[in-house]
């Protein structure tokens, strides 16, 4: 993939360290960052939806959201028609979710990855296309 992305990223307060970390990293990519904006308690679904929002319009390409198991903001990402969310802690997982389920939001544990293996995520996640094929066929019939 050699289009510069344009990356939606988002975290509350359990994943605000790394949320950090990967705005200053992120490599070949338009990165907004969509909050939260400290390490202060917050509520996943404030920043979640507007991530999934951002992405399922296409004004961005893919998101990124954080907390600490990934589960929150995932399930509040997955509530919006156009996007596939999918829950990641190795690299294989996300390489599977955008070749097979074209995923566009990646969420990542904080909790229970460490930062360097966030990183690989996201690069794997941001660098991997999805394969069509088959797996069109089945991404087709997710939609409600």
């Amino acid at each position: 993939m050699n289009k510069e992305l344009k990356i939606a990223l988002g975290a509350d307060h359990a994943g605000f360290n790394y949320k950090q970390a990967l705005l200053e990293w992120l490599p070949n990519a338009t990165v907004k960052d969509f909050g939260t904006y400290s390490p202060e308690s917050t509520d996943y679904p404030d920043f979640a939806h507007p991530v999934a929002s951002a992405v399922e319009s296409g004004e961005f390409d893919l998101g990124i959201l954080i907390c600490g198991s990934a589960n929150g903001v995932a399930i509040t990402a997955n509530k919006h028609q156009g996007i596939r969310a999918a829950i990641c802690w190795q690299p294989e997982l996300a390489s599977l979710a955008r070749k097979h389920n074209n995923a566009n939001i990646v969420c990542i544990p904080e909790r229970f990855i460490s930062l360097d293996d966030a990183k690989k995520i996201v690069e794997t996640f941001m660098t991997t296309e999805f394969e069509g094929g088959r797996h069109a066929t089945r991404v087709g019939k997710i939609s409600c």
